[in-house]
């Protein structure tokens, strides 16, 4: 069985008992943590997309620990103006082992709330103000 969640602004694909790094999020080593925006639940053959999310299915974890991401160096530089700029960035991550998937409930799809009709416009065409201009 495994899952697609998205936290920070990323997916991914997870299992009971894998581990994973991503952003930082708030909590202590050894908190356990619960995932709400789960994408899509596969269960062998049974597969259950979200419209975006699944309805009540969520993914536990618990936090093992915080790390820092690998060096970037960027590196800013304009040629014959003699402009050179070297900054870097390390990305603040969060280990976390996933415990259990939680596969409540079904597709959002009975439950997406329903789709406001659009407004027709008037498009004025040159037999519709004929018409208008007879009458």
């Amino acid at each position: 069985m495994f899952a697609v969640l998205t936290t920070g602004g990323k997916q991914y694909r997870v299992e009971a008992g894998s581990e994973l790094e991503v952003e930082r999020v708030a909590g202590d080593t050894g908190a356990s943590i619960t995932f709400d925006r789960v994408l899509l639940i596969s269960d062998g053959s049974d597969v259950t997309v979200g419209t975006p999310t699944v309805a009540g299915a969520s993914v536990s974890g618990t936090i093992l620990g915080e790390a820092l991401g690998p060096k970037l160096v960027v590196f800013k530089f304009k040629q014959k103006a003699k402009y050179r700029r070297r900054t870097g960035h390390r990305q603040h991550l969060t280990r976390v082992r996933i415990d259990s998937i939680n596969a409540a409930g079904g597709s959002t799809a009975d439950e997406a709330p329903a789709a406001k009709p659009r407004r027709a416009r008037k498009v004025a065409t040159a037999a519709a103000e004929a018409a208008e201009a007879e009458e």
